[in-house]
């Protein structure tokens, strides 16, 4: 079976790590510090907190921003549920947006619908690894005095007008297994601002501004030192990691004909990093989503659904009355069409040409 995802992992990772178990010294040390230094070095930031997983990454950066009770953030509706959650965790109310039709990230204009006397930040998601427009949101922040999140999550090493995403605001990026780069499990917070990253690493670590004197309520977030070991490796080789992934994706754009499936867009200002390659099921094609997807599996091809619920929409956000208050027509039409394909780095030629030809043979 053709994984839909598959982190690459080789021996420069294994040996990182075996170093680290060899030294004893195994949570959080110099190699969080030097992985931070060298992810800031990247993205031409000033400063990065790593934490123990992307999820951890937005909680502390609202937590350090001071998002609380009563305070909206607006959010897409169609992402990952943890980055609604996350404003959930502060007491705050998460407030959904529509999407673009093309990108599948936030809709300025709708964005502009939902802002607030309540609103604090809008958290963007440069979903798929495509960039929200973020000229656009940067302004209407800028215009309503409100806080820029950028969920990076799927999105490491993509840009927007040549600058790395994680820069124009404050970057929370994830590192589980499936991402562009991987540390096992982990986040990290990025941003330019030094009094911002001093409350987040306060946060991450028991709220202790030194040992055993705890100045607020803080949390176990540290990333450990065998999970920097391997994000060292692993942002060595990212843009080697995200050229393998464009390159699969332009080869999907250029040999799959048939009709009825809408390929990914892209953006000519941004740098698309093809977290994942997601297609929409047009009216014109010749079988349904659900068929499309057991056609594939038959013939070994793994395939998912990047997302199929609305988060106003899950169980959880029923419960607190969400799904009453919001309608996000291009999410909900969505949902109903997607379906994601593998484009992770170790495809090889042969997988991709099976791939291509098993789509393309619905149209013979």
């Amino acid at each position: 079976m053709i994984p839909i995802a598959k982190p690459f992992i080789d021996d420069d990772e294994i040996s990182n790590v075996v170093s680290v178990l060899k030294s004893g010294m195994l949570s959080q040390g110099n190699l969080v510090k030097e992985f931070e230094k060298k992810f800031s070095k990247y993205l031409n930031v000033k400063d990065s907190v790593a934490v123990s997983s992307g999820t951890a990454a937005l909680d502390v950066a609202l937590k350090a921003l001071k998002i609380g009770r009563d305070d909206e953030v607006i959010v897409p509706a169609f992402t990952f549920i943890a980055t609604a959650n996350s404003v959930l965790f502060q007491g705050a109310k998460p407030v959904f947006s529509d999407i673009d039709n093309n990108t599948y990230n936030l809709d300025p204009e709708d964005v502009l619908e939902k802002i607030s006397p309540k609103t604090k930040a809008v958290i963007g998601v440069h979903l798929f690894g495509h960039p929200f427009d973020v000229d656009a949101i940067s302004d209407i922040c800028e215009d309503h005095n409100l806080i820029l999140i950028e969920d990076c999550a799927q999105a490491h090493g993509a840009e927007y007008n040549r600058k790395k995403v994680g820069g124009f605001g404050i970057g929370c990026f994830s590192f589980y297994p499936t991402k562009n780069m991987t540390t096992g499990e982990g986040g990290i917070i990025t941003t330019n601002d030094n009094e911002f990253s001093k409350r987040c690493r306060i946060l991450r670590n028991h709220g202790q501004t030194e040992k055993y004197l705890h100045v607020v309520l803080g949390y176990n977030y540290r990333m450990t030192d065998i999970q920097a070991a391997i994000g060292i490796s692993q942002l060595k080789k990212l843009d080697f990691l995200n050229n393998r992934r464009i390159k699969n994706a332009e080869y999907y754009n250029k040999n799959i004909r048939i009709e009825g499936l809408k390929k990914p867009y892209k953006d000519k200002k941004v740098k698309h990093v093809y977290h994942q390659y997601v297609l929409k099921i047009e009216e014109d094609f010749p079988i349904s989503r659900e068929e499309f997807m057991k056609y594939l599996k038959d013939r070994n091809i793994s395939t998912a659904i990047h997302y199929p619920i609305p988060i106003y929409k899950q169980p959880l956000y029923r419960k607190l009355g969400f799904d009453k208050k919001y309608l996000c027509k291009t999410t909900e039409d969505l949902c109903n069409k997607i379906v994601s394909i593998p484009v992770h780095p170790l495809l090889s030629k042969r997988d991709l040409e099976h791939i291509v030809n098993s789509i393309n043979d619905l149209g013979v």
